[in-house]
């Protein structure tokens, strides 16, 4: 009996590394369900901060037999920072790859792969005292972890976020959020007996729209590891952060 075709799911693939991870994942043989926040030929519409489009993308995809890899990729970096450009970021950066993961996850196949687009700038070194702990701490539950993203913006509100523990980036406390989730989500998988991975990927500085024309790495070299995640065998690491197929510390 043949096998069944393998379906991979990137978010914000219209452009720049999402555009070169869909490009990868259709030569190494997945169809790539290639979305985009706004209107394009050849892409699903899908805006991860609105629960229609999110339902929308999986009912069909359930519909069509379910799904191998997910590759959460969209996302934003605002100028400025206050407490509007906190929520906002963290609403796509964040909650949207939430959003999109949990809605996809039950119609995903067995051996399914679950990558996260990171950051340099989610270092662990954006974070101290009592927030770097929770953040960090092995016990850390969604309900936890979604309280501090909260914290965060309301802190950012009050003036507070700093003598509280948070930088003054929102997307780099985004991409801190979004690492935690992976850790996770990853001990929550990890009795699922269908054996899904989750993994973050940092691409490093890429020479994209958001990277600008300084960045010393090619969009081929940021989507790499984010492919060779979303396409890892049997076995495959799961819970981690990866640069170059080589796993990073936190």
């Amino acid at each position: 009996m043949a096998m069944p075709e393998r379906v991979a799911v990137v978010t914000g693939a219209n452009r720049g590394i999402g555009a070169e991870i869909a490009r990868q994942l259709e030569e190494k043989g997945l169809r790539v369900v290639a979305t985009s926040r706004v209107k394009a030929d050849g892409f699903v519409t899908l805006d991860v901060t609105r629960s229609a489009d999110i339902d929308a993308l999986a009912h069909r995809l359930a519909a069509e037999g379910g799904v191998d890899a997910l590759v959460n990729n969209a996302g934003i970096s605002l100028e400025g920072f206050d407490a509007e450009v906190a929520r906002r970021t963290m609403d796509v950066n964040f909650f949207g790859a939430m959003r999109v993961t949990d809605a996809l996850l039950p119609s995903m196949r067995p051996g399914g792969r679950v990558v996260m687009i990171s950051s340099g700038m989610g270092d662990l070194s954006g974070v101290r005292g009592e927030v770097r702990a929770r953040i960090t701490d092995p016990a850390l539950t969604r309900e936890g972890l979604v309280g501090l993203v909260e914290s965060f913006v309301r802190d950012v509100a009050s003036g507070q976020h700093t003598a509280r523990g948070w930088s003054s980036n929102a997307y780099s406390m985004s991409k801190v959020a979004l690492n935690a989730l992976v850790r996770v989500l990853a001990r929550e998988l990890a009795t699922d007996p269908r054996r899904i991975c989750v993994n973050a990927e940092n691409p490093g500085w890429v020479r994209t729209r958001m990277g600008g024309p300084s960045a010393p790495r090619t969009v081929e070299e940021g989507a790499r590891t984010a492919v060779w995640l979303a396409t890892l065998p049997e076995g495959g690491p799961t819970g981690g952060l990866f640069r170059d197929e080589r796993r990073m510390p936190w």
